[in-house]
């Protein structure tokens, strides 16, 4: 029993270029697959998620099943999925070579149209992640980008700004002038 779960069933080497072959090819995948629709993980993703790990994983592991080989295996992914991070991290251009590049959604107040269907997103959806960074209207949105990690990237225009505590100070200390003004010319 013992035996079982510490022998390893093929050569060590084996089973890592198994499961670096294994991460490329996914990573590859999604790569090309697409970004995430707005940073939202829906139940349609997460089956895809579980069933790719599960079709998966006798490529990773073969035929072995011990416990030291699946460390083996878990310890290879993390480390090259540790490598592949610093890489693609390592410049603008390694980020976006493996990442992707922004998609503009918005323009000057106007949806992407084209945009918007090739990445096969709703106007209503984006304009849900605007609302959540301050837009009240798509005409409020200078510029809106999804990013390659899903985030969507919002800058309103100059009008639809919201006050600062700064803003608000220099009015209050207009009103406090023309009170002043006001006192002074009623004593007059």
């Amino acid at each position: 029993m013992w035996h079982d779960l510490v022998s390893i069933g093929f050569p060590v080497i084996e089973k890592i270029i198994r499961t670096i072959a294994v991460y490329a090819v996914i990573a590859v995948l999604l790569r090309f697959a697409g970004r995430r629709d707005l940073a939202q993980l829906t139940t349609l993703d997460l089956i895809v998620i579980l069933l790719l790990s599960n079709v998966v994983q006798n490529a990773i592991i073969g035929p072995d099943n011990s416990v030291v080989g699946g460390a083996i295996g878990a310890v290879t992914l993390l480390a090259i999925n540790a490598l592949v991070v610093r890489v693609a991290t390592s410049s603008d251009r390694s980020e976006r070579v493996m990442q992707g590049s922004p998609e503009p959604l918005v323009r000057d107040g106007k949806y992407i149209e084209s945009t918007l269907r090739r990445l096969g997103l709703r106007d209503r959806d984006v304009f849900a992640a605007m609302q959540t960074q301050g837009a009240t209207s798509v005409r409020d949105v200078e510029h809106a980008d999804l990013l390659a990690s899903g985030r969507l990237e919002v800058r309103l225009s100059e009008k639809a700004q919201p006050a600062t505590r700064g803003d608000i100070d220099r009015l209050l200390a207009s009103i406090n002038a023309v009170n002043v003004r006001l006192d002074t010319l009623g004593r007059a």
